[in-house]
């Protein structure tokens, strides 16, 4: 059997980044970038004022201080959006908001608190002059044009992950889409004749099809597009007209009909369609899993991941091989959940030298150390435990058990909105 890491670097070996496509903004929060953003022009394209205020020449108010201010006529008002129609002239101020354009010939501005317009438009309103109450120097609330971006500049390289203030930048690039690399279709099939989809009656002996649905959510949460394609029943040519369809996506899942059963069919399927790179993995829960590529009549090889049918398995197989399977199809890199260290309050038991994956809440104690604690019934079946699961607690292959008060490393999961689990992290 193959260890998890051997076995998820086998896998990923299958996988580069799709094509890239033109997408719209709001669209392409998550995506990668699949090109450089190159600034047309300098930004901010004019020198603006940081600051509501005054624009003044330096040289006319080096004397002015609060009890001593210098008095000059007011010329005009710049609104942001405004382009300023004449130089200011020496012994003069502008009025100007924040944003707005500085006229040529200023050089600083004066916040409207550093003047005497408060007094003024209390005794009045008169503003045709201003009392400047502090010695401003060259340079000051005046942000120079280019500052943030100069023309020619690349702002955003490629590969970059389009997060909001990627599109922030794009936006006041004046771009309304972006080149990304697009977002995998992953076509999920689930196998078995006792299964029933979600809202037929139940019958007898029949369970619903959860599986579909667990794995197509955490395709949508990793930045994937869920294809669920169907049922598949016990047969060679059930599975197979499944999976005419789905080859016509970038990567197939399918669930159930990896282990050992007369009935569990994808092996054969596999030799028969495809080839198969790997068949088991040394870990607990989800050991009996399939991979390998599914011939398409248009001759790709389309990566195939058979996970286990118990639920819990299906979950865990998924969050350790199609997760970052997913981030490669993204042009990301495919980095592993974050851990944590903490203290357990339940064991953690190793029967046949797997690593071991236990559904566990996490916590902090009163003297904020981390805690995890199990969510219930282990079973590979026991999709409830799942649900409740912030994280796994792990238990190396060559370890027999972690005790109850011993440490172990957490994957985690689930970020809380609380900061439960905002610092001490490891994201290596």
């Amino acid at each position: 059997m193959l260890s998890v890491e051997d076995a998820r670097d086998r896998i990923l070996s299958y996988f580069e980044p799709l094509d890239s496509v033109d997408v719209p903004l709001l669209d392409a929060v998550g995506l990668t970038l699949a090109e450089d953003l190159t600034a047309g022009f300098d930004i901010p394209p004019l020198a603006n004022s940081a600051m509501d205020g005054y624009a003044v020449k330096s040289a006319d108010v080096a004397s002015a201080s609060k009890f001593n201010p210098v008095l000059l006529p007011v010329l005009g008002y710049i609104a942001a959006g405004d382009v300023p129609q004449m130089p200011l002239s020496e012994g003069s101020a502008v009025r100007i908001m924040t944003g707005a354009p500085v006229p040529e010939g200023a050089d600083a501005v004066v916040p409207f608190e550093d003047t005497d317009e408060e007094d003024r438009r209390s005794n009045g309103g008169d503003i045709s002059e201003i009392g400047i109450r502090l010695d401003a120097e060259s340079g000051d609330n005046i942000r120079p044009a280019g500052e943030d971006v100069r023309a020619g500049q690349t702002v955003i390289e490629y590969g970059a992950e389009i997060t909001a203030g990627v599109v922030g930048v794009a936006a006041s690039l004046g771009k309304t889409s972006v080149q990304a690399i697009r977002r995998p279709v992953i076509a999920i099939v689930s196998t078995g004749d006792e299964l029933m989809e979600p809202g037929e009656r139940r019958e007898p002996g029949k369970i619903y099809n959860s599986n579909a649905y667990s794995i197509a959510a955490l395709v949508e949460k990793y930045g994937g597009i869920a294809r669920i394609i169907g049922i598949a029943r016990d047969s060679i040519e059930s599975l197979e007209t499944m999976l005419e369809e789905a080859v016509e996506n970038d990567m197939v899942v399918t669930s159930a009909g990896v282990s050992k059963g007369d009935y569990d069919v994808v092996k054969d399927v596999l030799s028969k369609n495809g080839e198969i790179a790997l068949w088991s993995v040394r870990m607990r829960p989800a050991k009996p899993l399939a991979f390998g590529a599914l011939n398409a009549p248009d001759g790709r090889k389309v990566p195939h991941l058979g996970v286990p049918g118990n639920p819990v398995s299906a979950m865990v197989a998924f969050e350790q091989f199609g997760r970052p399977a997913i981030r490669v199809m993204l042009g990301k890199a495919p980095l592993q959940k974050p851990t944590i260290t903490a203290t357990l309050d339940d064991p953690v038991y190793n029967h046949d030298g797997r690593r071991v994956y236990a559904r566990v809440d996490v916590y902090k104690d009163d003297a904020g150390n981390y805690r995890a604690r199990s969510t219930g019934n282990q079973s590979s079946g026991a999709l409830h435990s799942m649900a409740l699961a912030r994280g796994f607690a792990i238990c190396p292959d060559d370890v027999a058990s972690v005790p109850a008060g011993t440490d172990a490393v957490v994957e985690i999961l689930e970020w809380p909105d609380d900061d439960l689990l905002s610092d001490r992290i490891d994201h290596s």
